[in-house]
């Protein structure tokens, strides 16, 4: 009786360590990567995994390709395009991850919102926007680390292009426009849509737009991302 008690106690606690491991994978940034207050690009950015950082998958929504993790003392969402896990020794990008790997499966619950004071509707996410996504961000630094070639999907860069001096950010800061809210996440070489407007900066050589929430720098003619204002 004993043994069989051993046994089992001995099984329980394999499997919960089992589980344990499963739900605790670790990740690492291949960019300078946002993590938002929800599983989308029109939720708050509360923080980012700064690039070649370690953070923790906590699981990711279930034909989705944003996943809940935790950096620190900093828990919110990020986009597995730019998060690579080890898989039995070998790297690979936490969207195109093989089903041997095990990540849960995350469910998101928006938090409850409270009913206008007027009667109307109430639209939206919380603490979020109402706008619909216009398009999709186009490429940017996927796969960055793995195989050690830095910006291997797409072309992109793991850090910033420029320096931006710091009026250019004051200027940008203090002349907000109306965002639009792509799909995917904002990063530095990434490009945006030709049909998303930029606008220019006095006697300064980029032009600047703002995604998903987020005020960004882009390269005239070809739109693509040299800087994100944090």
């Amino acid at each position: 009786m004993k043994s069989r008690l051993f046994l089992s106690v001995t099984a329980g606690a394999l499997l919960a360590s089992a589980s344990l491991a499963a739900a605790q994978t670790s990740v690492v940034a291949t960019t300078d990567l946002n993590v938002r207050s929800g599983p989308g690009p029109q939720y708050p950015v509360v923080g980012a995994i700064a690039v070649d950082d370690q953070a923790t998958l906590n699981g990711c929504i279930e034909g989705s390709k944003w996943c809940e993790v935790s950096y620190g003392d900093l828990s919110g969402w990020a986009y597995s395009d730019y998060l690579i896990a080890d898989n039995s020794g070998v790297e690979v990008i936490v969207t195109e991850r093989p089903a041997e790997m095990q990540v849960p499966v995350a469910v998101y619950e928006r938090p409850a919102e409270p009913a206008p004071a007027d009667g109307g509707t109430v639209g939206g996410v919380t603490g979020g926007v109402t706008g619909a996504i216009a398009g999709a961000i186009i490429g940017g630094p996927v796969g960055a680390a793995v195989g050690g070639v830095a910006g291997a999907a797409g072309g992109g860069v793991t850090g910033s292009i420029i320096d931006p001096a710091p009026q250019v950010r004051t200027y940008v800061e203090e002349n907000p426009v109306e965002p639009v809210y792509l799909e995917g996440e904002v990063v530095v070489g990434a490009t945006l849509p030709e049909t998303v407007e930029v606008r220019e900066i006095p006697d300064y050589e980029y032009r600047y737009v703002y995604v998903n929430g987020q005020p960004v720098l882009v390269e005239p003619g070809t739109n693509r991302v040299v800087y994100i204002v944090r």
